[in-house]
């Protein structure tokens, strides 16, 4: 995983796992790999990878197990959809909307846009 310089490494590691979480590939109380693992998957240090679980675990999307590893809390996924579509709300669109606004794109413009991604990428529309 390349690992941006704008945020802490552990919290794009806990970006990621919740990223797995949303796209299904872990379930409610589905066993996520554990902290060394992951650390090995992703190519850093054991520590950082605790980080990211700790954090996971403090925000109740991840629990242990104790001798059996961590899993997945029930209702996660939900969780997780809440707290970055508000977040998406007010943090992203606001600058969105500026941005648009600044180079004259339209709404029109941005469905038009979203068709064609979402026919390109075969992801299916929420908006029907």
């Amino acid at each position: 995983m390349t690992f941006s310089n704008d945020k802490a490494i552990y919290m794009q590691m806990a970006d990621r796992l919740c990223d797995e979480i949303l796209s299904g590939t872990y379930k409610d109380d589905d066993r996520i790999p554990s902290v060394r693992e992951y650390a090995v998957l992703l190519e850093v240090n054991t520590n950082t990878a605790m980080k990211a679980y700790d954090e996971l675990s403090r925000s109740n999307i991840i629990y242990i197990k104790r001798g059996l590893g961590y899993f997945v809390t029930k209702g996660a996924k939900e969780q997780i959809l809440k707290e970055r579509r508000q977040i998406f709300l007010r943090e992203r669109l606001p600058e969105l909307f500026r941005q648009m606004a600044l180079l004259d794109i339209t709404i029109s413009d941005v469905t038009k846009e979203h068709e064609k991604f979402v026919q390109e990428s075969a992801i299916p529309s929420q908006a029907q």
